[in-house]
């Protein structure tokens, strides 16, 4: 595979499953990630502007809010003059598809200015150009002001069409050309408008745009201003990813992220319903109904599906460029996640109809923890690669060296990971409550399951180095442990899997230089032979990670190293202007210097995006228990900061705000019939 193309730095309006990408001068090359993209095909690959035969000088170009993108550039017209008299503003839309071109004479005399617009398309498949394998563009056919492409492979049909018919016309180049004569203070305006059609006998998409966010929108004020600005562009970010299930389009979930997982993924949209709660629980609900839509029914070692299990991926059919199958189960994390969801929304207030239409789904999941997921038997939950086109690793560090000995060897499958055994234990004692709370059976089984789990979680994967006892990353074939010191343990934290004693242990190990590097969470200890600041899984820091990793630290009292973490994720947001990247590197933070970015980082992407959310949750230290009646709040002490104000959060449906001043919590709306525990 050739290296990915580079994302940051990119110019990107998403409005899901539609974006359209380019550099700051706003022209579409065919190159890299240029283009605008639906349903994981390129619509459009070359969009070229130029002005009297030459390319506008690029002077800004910068997301306008979701869909829109804006750039500005300027034109010399007279040679002699010091100042450009010329100025193009583009205005472009991923979806409806298109942009607004609009050139202006802001000179003193007329000017006789050749416009061109060359454009055309090689209809490439997302996995194509995240290879950096770009076909050649297909032939166009002239239509009436514009061209059309259809794809020979698929009959997909694209049309470009423009507002002001063209003077000229180049075959050879897809060039529609002007000679446009603008006076002193003149302006001239274009509009292009691209549509794609898909044949008739075309796989449905799997997905669909969705409608807007249902959720109310949250009010942060903060004594430092950088948490409401993360708070906001977060919820910019989120919007612009939301999308529908298709079978049933009320039914919504967050794409992974921008551009290369514009889809369901199990795992990435279940940790963002998550981490979105305290918006209400009704993204969760379509996540965790559009997933069982999908639940595995039958074996097949080449998707890797199994009964009751959660899939990872889902891609259209047809496309040739994924290595993946394009409904692929091989994920080891996500049917936990999906039980463990059903019950955190059931506690944040999903009514009890549409908990009870889960249970079946729920069940099923648990089934398959106990039986397909312990494949040998030793009563962890472990993965093994079983068809020709799957991943070897299937945790959430699914690159090929992310599971790590302390001296660098790769761990060698099957693979048992640490958060795993965690979440499982979770899913299991939540999974209990909801039976014994919707009166069905097996909830004593279920927690004598987890009970066995913990006890084998406590004498098998707890290694020992110079500094003290933590964690291990993982079992492998042999039963070893993989003594790589990772964030893994981090997610550990919250689940139940741990003692206090445990708990601690843990937090002391994270709060240390070698893993909190200022920025946030390090994936990898830089302690470790393997360490590197730039490896995908194996040194950077991940938003989702730090911030899944404060939620647990804040949960289980320590809140001196869940400060750190939080003030080091909301330091790092203004160098990516809020927009928090899929992943950044590891370096440590020092005064004067900013964190680095990770190339071909998603931005947006889902869980980057929802670790805005999730940080409030912490800070506030915000645990419902809707159907016991109850919301307890336990704000970080000592509190990060001077003051923080949050309205418009949503508990059982209704409306929830708090104030924090000097570590003191008020609250000052809550559901009716909620009794409120502050815990100090």
């Amino acid at each position: 595979m050739n290296e990915p193309p580079r994302v940051h730095g990119a110019v990107v309006g998403v409005d899901a499953p539609a974006l359209a990408m380019s550099g700051v001068d706003g022209q579409l090359h065919g190159v890299a990630i240029d283009g605008f993209y639906d349903q994981e095909r390129c619509l459009l690959s070359r969009l070229v502007l130029r002005i009297g035969d030459r390319e506008p000088e690029p002077v800004g170009g910068d997301p306008v809010g979701g869909p829109t993108t804006r750039f500005v550039g300027i034109v010399r017209a007279d040679a002699d003059g010091a100042d450009p008299t010329v100025i193009v503003e583009r205005i472009r839309r991923s979806f409806p598809a298109g942009e607004s071109i609009r050139i202006t004479n802001a000179g003193r005399v007329s000017v006789d200015l050749p416009v061109e617009i060359a454009a055309g398309s090689d209809l490439a498949e997302m996995g194509q150009v995240r290879r950096g394998q770009r076909p050649a563009e297909i032939a166009a056919e002239a239509i009436r002001d514009g061209w059309r492409w259809v794809s020979p492979s698929d009959g997909l049909t694209v049309t470009l069409e423009v507002t002001k018919s063209p003077e000229n016309v180049d075959r050879n180049t897809g060039a529609l050309k002007w000679t446009v004569n603008l006076a002193p203070g003149e302006e001239w305006t274009v509009d292009l408008h691209i549509t794609a059609k898909a044949a008739a006998d075309r796989p449905v998409t799997v997905a669909a745009p969705a409608v807007p966010a249902p959720w109310r929108v949250p009010r942060v004020r903060c004594s430092d201003s950088r948490l409401p600005d993360l708070v906001r562009q977060s919820l910019l970010d989120i919007d612009a990813l939301l999308l529908a299930d298709p079978a049933q389009t009320s039914d919504l979930f967050l794409a992974a992220g921008s551009p290369w997982f514009l889809t369901l993924f199990g795992r990435d949209s279940l940790w963002a319903a998550r981490m979105l709660l305290p918006l209400g629980t009704e993204l969760a609900a379509g996540t965790l109904r559009t997933l069982a839509r999908r639940q595995g029914t039958r074996y097949d070692p080449e998707t890797e599906e199994a009964p009751g299990k959660i899939m990872h991926e889902l891609r259209p059919e047809g496309h040739t460029s994924t290595f993946l199958p394009p409904r692929y189960y091989g994920t080891i994390d996500a049917t936990p996640l999906f039980v463990t969801l059903l019950a955190e929304a059931w506690r944040w207030g999903l009514p009890e109809a549409e908990v009870a239409e889960l249970l079946p789904a729920a069940e099923r999941a648990l089934h398959w923890l106990s039986t397909d997921a312990d494949a040998d038997g030793d009563g962890f939950i472990e993965y093994r690669q079983s068809g020709t086109r799957g991943l070897a690793n299937q945790g959430w560090k699914d690159s090929g060296d992310a599971v790590q000995f302390a001296d660098g060897r790769l761990a060698e499958a099957p693979i048992a990971l640490c958060e795993v055994q965690g979440y499982a234990y979770e899913a299991a004692i939540r999974g209990a409550e909801l039976l014994d709370a919707f009166h069905r059976p097996d909830a004593d089984r279920w927690r004598a399951w987890a009970a066995t789990l913990r006890r084998r979680f406590r004498s098998s994967f707890w290694a020992t180095d110079d500094i003290g006892p933590y964690p291990a990353i993982a079992l492998d074939a042999e039963k070893n442990q993989v003594d790589g010191v990772a964030s893994n343990m981090g997610h550990l934290l919250g689940t139940g899997i741990l003692d206090p004693e445990e708990c601690g242990l843990v937090a002391e190990r994270i709060g240390s230089p070698a893993m909190d590097c200022g920025w946030g969470l390090r994936t990898l200890s830089a302690d470790s032979r393997g360490f590197n600041p730039f490896s995908y899984h194996c040194g950077t820091v991940w938003p989702h990670d730090t911030a899944i990793t404060i939620a647990g630290l804040a949960a289980t009292g320590h809140h001196e190293q869940a400060a750190s973490l939080l003030s080091g994720l909301v330091r790092a947001a203004p160098s990516f202007d809020y927009r928090l990247p899929e992943l950044f590197a590891g370096e440590q933070h020092a005064t004067g210097r900013a964190p680095l970015a990770y190339p071909s980082a998603c931005r947006p992407q889902a869980w980057a995006a929802t670790a805005g959310i999730s940080i409030l949750q912490s800070l506030l230290g915000l645990r419902p228990d809707v159907p016991g009646g109850a919301v307890v709040v336990a704000p970080l002490q000592p509190a990060p900061y001077e003051t923080v104000e949050v309205h418009n959060l949503t508990v059982a449906g209704k409306p929830f705000s708090a104030r924090i001043d000097d570590g003191t919590i008020s609250v000052s709306a809550i559901a009716p019939g909620l009794d409120l525990h502050v815990d100090k």
